[in-house]
């Protein structure tokens, strides 16, 4: 199998040497990475080798694993992804001491989290997948707030954003939408989470679930937000995948993609959403096999 090129590759050797001479200026700020996923975890720790500036210490899978280290290690900078099992992020953080608490990143795979909810205090986020851009992004604030934030500045901005937070996750805690669709004359309901496609045609959308296709009278845009807590892919003007049915990625000479799904079901990328295809694909670091 032939992964996709990197879309963020490291720096040039002048560039890294000038980012080098800027945080010559800054102290170092040591990190520990806490993510059950690890391509997250992976692409977290490859951002942070970037940055002459930051000293990874650890990176973990759990959350107890983590408090032990964080205690231990007393690390400045946090990167804490927020739906973690059985310990949340949220949950971890909550237990920190308060005193030597460090500068949290949340990381999160749900835009449900509205972004004023992490732009206080000294606590920023990343949607996944993000660029090294919008990385360097949050090490900026975190930089900055650093420097100059006082110690009772920092716990109140940690305290604010957990309640915040805690009240945007019990929206996630909630059961995924359903959907009312007819297939043979008949009305089932469909959990969104078992939908692999979504395709317009005409004044309604058809719903691939396995072997079987649903209809239902709506557009691929309202659809597409019902759709919003699954890890959508759209492919071509009319067509939409979820990802977490892709079984199988391939690339036909001329270098569209084909994604063939649980069910069974084989579909190519169109030639306009080719490169926006092949972009989240590799922010995803998922591979694609040559035809």
């Amino acid at each position: 199998m032939a992964a996709l090129s990197p879309l963020d590759r490291p720096a040039p050797i002048g560039e890294r040497n000038g980012a080098e001479r800027e945080a010559g200026s800054r102290s170092e700020l040591t990190v520990v990475i806490v993510d059950d996923e690890a391509s997250a975890r992976r692409t977290l720790r490859e951002c942070c080798e970037r940055e002459a500036d930051l000293q990874v210490v650890g990176d973990y899978a759990d959350g107890a694993a983590a408090l032990e280290a964080i205690r231990t290690h007393s690390p400045d900078l946090l990167f804490l992804d927020v739906q973690m099992i059985p310990m949340t992020g949220i949950a971890l953080a909550r237990a920190l001491p308060p005193a030597t608490a460090p500068h949290i990143v949340f990381v999160t795979a749900h835009d449900q989290f509205a972004r004023e909810v992490f732009e206080v205090g000294a606590v920023d986020y990343l949607l996944k997948p993000f660029d090294n851009a919008r990385f360097r992004e949050a090490l900026g604030r975190v930089r900055h707030r650093h420097q100059l934030e006082s110690l009772a500045q920092h716990q109140w901005a940690l305290a604010d954003v957990l309640e915040k937070l805690e009240r945007s996750t019990g929206i996630l805690r909630q059961p995924p939408p359903r959907i009312i669709a007819d297939s043979g004359g008949r009305m089932h309901v469909l959990d969104v989470g078992h939908i692999e496609m979504i395709e317009s045609e005409k004044n309604y959308v058809k719903m691939t679930v396995g072997c079987d296709v649903f209809t239902a009278s709506s557009t691929l845009q309202h659809a597409e937000a019902t759709m919003r807590s699954q890890p959508m892919l759209k492919i071509s003007r009319s067509r939409v995948v979820n990802l977490a049915h892709v079984r199988e990625l391939s690339r036909t000479p001329r270098g569209d993609i084909v994604v063939l799904l649980a069910g069974g079901v084989s579909v190519t990328s169109s030639e306009r959403y080719r490169e926006s295809v092949r972009q989240q694909l590799n922010q995803l670091q998922m591979c694609v096999r040559k035809s």
